[in-house]
């Protein structure tokens, strides 16, 4: 639903109001609402009506609040959380979410009507909290009304408590113009569509993004092509009173601020044993390399478009890892400098020393080997999120293997999206509902 809104209100998840008030009477207790109000002769003019009602107790969370005036308008809604039972965040998790803008995510906004007489919050409320619901009505001849409703929601019990695990980006941090959100839940998550539109993702560039899901834990925004460079995203995880599944709520709102830096795209050519790197458009090098040596699949290099995910200036690289025992005839167990990885297969780029055929042959076991000095280069060059581009091998880069998320083209991962529409990252919202399936 996009209406006209408050001034502190954005567009927010679209819940039609049909059947809204049957729906809202049902969720609580007690018989037809009896609004608080102040005003004198200006609370009969209004005749306002606020659900979930007063007194109202166990609300479920994800329950819209909507506020109708009969007559006049609404002029302002302010809703207050207090008491919350949804502790802290994901224990240990790494890198955890960030805390920053915590009180703007947490600000339950809403939609007003185009007739300005019915407003629905944008987002759940937070479960085992007291709520205090205030409404501003101005009647016909410009009197004022406040009308109040005080109620309860319902906490979310031990073991049915989503949280996040953990996210990729973290606040603060510069990334490549590919960067996906990435969202770790600690519980399997059956609402996709409703948590989808918990989570807003706005960017000083808008482009078309969606979610998809990887598993039913895994949760994954891209936009429809590459970010634009230098510029700031943000991430509002509306989780908190959001039903995962049957009687699994999120406890938690959380923000993500990161940056997008410069653009730089690198592109491998497996038949010239070469890589290419541009920045914002330029070539800036060109290194010879050798990619994995392609007699077997698992020592073939894969096809497509990767990202950087991590990087070490020292690691330790183990044939074990990918199931080839140390002391087996094709095992190995390395000492290697400035690996930057691009896959979950086992595939880094890192410094070479001993591979006398860079820009000759291909002799590795699957990675991409470079000189000392080119490896160095890449290592300190690189963001998490950078596109890396290889052509030429014959074995492709599968979706799943680490964030092989472009190599699902842009009509197919939108229909894998639970709403299947776009989301414009303008911060106006969006595409769906995330309140009840009746809400």
């Amino acid at each position: 639903m996009k209406g006209s809104a408050l001034p502190t209100a954005v567009r927010g998840a679209g819940a039609g109001l049909t059947g809204l008030v049957l729906v809202l009477a049902t969720a609580c207790t007690g018989g037809d609402p009896t609004p608080q109000t102040t005003g004198g002769e200006a609370e009969e003019a209004a005749d306002v009506r606020i659900t979930p009602e007063d007194g109202a107790d166990k609300v479920e969370p994800n329950v819209p609040v909507t506020v109708e005036a009969a007559e006049g308008t609404i002029t302002d809604v302010r809703i207050e959380q207090s008491g919350a039972a949804g502790g802290q965040g994901a224990s240990g998790a790494s890198p955890s979410p960030s805390d920053s803008g915590e009180s703007e995510v947490d600000a339950v906004t809403g939609t007003l009507s185009e007739d300005g007489k019915t407003w629905v919050s944008d987002w759940n409320l937070v479960p085992g909290s007291d709520v205090t619901v205030t409404a501003a009505v101005e009647t016909g001849d410009g009197e004022q009304a406040e009308v109040v409703s005080k109620f309860s929601t319902l906490p979310a019990v031990e073991g049915k408590r989503l949280e996040l695990q953990s996210n990729f980006p973290t606040s603060g941090q510069t990334v490549g113009v590919g960067m996906p959100v990435i969202v770790n839940f600690d519980l399997p998550v059956e609402n996709k569509a409703q948590v989808e539109n918990s989570m807003e993702v706005t960017s000083e560039h808008p482009v078309d993004g969606a979610w998809n899901w990887f598993g039913d834990k895994t949760a994954v925004f891209r936009p429809e092509e590459y970010w634009e460079p230098y510029q700031n995203v943000t991430v509002d995880m509306h989780l908190a009173g959001v039903e995962a599944s049957e009687g699994v709520y999120g406890i938690e709102n959380h923000q993500l601020n990161f940056a997008v830096g410069r653009e730089q795209i690198s592109t491998i050519e497996d038949s010239e044993h070469t890589m290419t790197v541009e920045r914002d458009g330029e070539t800036i090098k060109n290194f010879p390399i050798s990619n994995g040596r392609g007699d077997i699949r698992k020592y073939t290099t894969t096809s497509g478009v990767h990202l950087t995910m991590e990087k070490y200036e020292h690691l330790v690289m183990d044939s074990s890892t990918t199931g080839i025992p140390v002391d087996s005839p094709e095992g190995y167990k390395l000492d290697v400098d400035y690996a930057v990885r691009f896959s979950n297969s086992g595939e880094f780029t890192h410094a070479a020393p001993w591979n006398g055929r860079l820009g000759e042959s291909n002799e590795s076991h699957g990675c991409t080997n470079m000189s000392n000095a080119d490896a160095k280069w890449f290592y300190e060059e690189s963001l998490m999120g950078d596109p890396l581009i290889i052509n030429g091998t014959d074995r492709e880069l599968e979706v799943d293997n680490g964030w092989g998320y472009w190599q699902r083209p842009w009509e197919e991962w939108l229909a894998n999206s639970a709403t299947g529409e776009p989301d414009t990252t303008d911060g106006e919202g969006t595409p769906g509902g995330v309140h009840g399936e009746d809400g």
